[in-house]
């Protein structure tokens, strides 16, 4: 197996073999919660005008350069999504738009063999549904800041991925430190801005949270997640 490290919106459209897009903040952090709240579908779109047209018939989630979108339900927030729970996204579709993670994904499934949706929280889940397939190339993308300016909780979240397929040493701790000290994060526990909580770095850097994996598909003309596993 070899991996392929690359990053932001380049690496995206670069990725080949097994794709692993890694948004910590928020994206794919949020994803795995929305199964867990029972979301019955969750479909990506980069397309706002068309989410906003199915409001009502789904959730609509997700935010353009971090603020949130009007006329959306909620903005990309693990914690919001948690403080809603099952009452709003349990049976329902949900409808998510992102900067980074969704369009990655998205750009990623053009010439990947197989887009993986992966963050901390589905970490070890991911990289053991990889390593039974044993695929010849995994393309880790870690997608930062906007897709333009990397991002430590992305890189370092690569990094782990990395570890755990191949032994790689990985050391949390100092990802920890270094993730912490950085502006990515600095700007969630400051509190000064409503759609940045923050409770959500506490969330997103929680490692193999959830036993199941999410993979990007496409299904009759719509890009969806898959939940795999347990």
């Amino acid at each position: 197996m070899r991996i392929s490290r690359l990053s932001l919106a380049d690496g995206a459209r670069q990725a080949r073999g097994t794709a692993v897009v890694i948004d910590v903040f928020r994206a794919f952090s949020c994803e795995p919660l929305l199964f867990h709240y029972g979301a019955s579908r969750v479909i990506l779109s980069d397309d706002i005008p068309g989410c906003i047209a199915m409001r009502g018939e789904a959730v609509l989630v997700g935010e353009q350069n971090e603020l949130p979108i009007p006329g959306f339900d909620l903005t990309n927030s693990p914690f919001m999504i948690m403080q809603a729970g099952s009452a709003l996204f349990r049976g329902r579709t949900v409808i998510h738009r992102t900067t980074s993670g969704v369009t990655g994904a998205l750009a990623a499934l053009a010439n990947a063999e197989e887009v993986w949706l992966a963050s901390y929280l589905t970490a070890r889940a991911t990289a053991d549904h990889i390593r039974r397939k044993a695929p010849a190339l995994v393309s880790i993308v870690a997608m930062g800041i906007r897709s333009v300016e990397r991002a430590p909780e992305d890189e370092c979240c690569g990094d782990y991925i990395e570890s755990l397929l191949t032994g790689k040493p990985y050391d949390h701790l100092k990802a920890l430190d270094e993730i912490l000290r950085h502006e990515t994060t600095r700007k969630f526990l400051r509190g000064d801005r409503d759609y940045l909580p923050k409770e959500d770095p506490a969330i997103c850097l929680q490692c193999d949270l959830f036993d199941f994996g999410l993979r990007a598909v496409k299904k009759n003309g719509l890009v969806v997640a898959e939940r795999i596993g347990a």
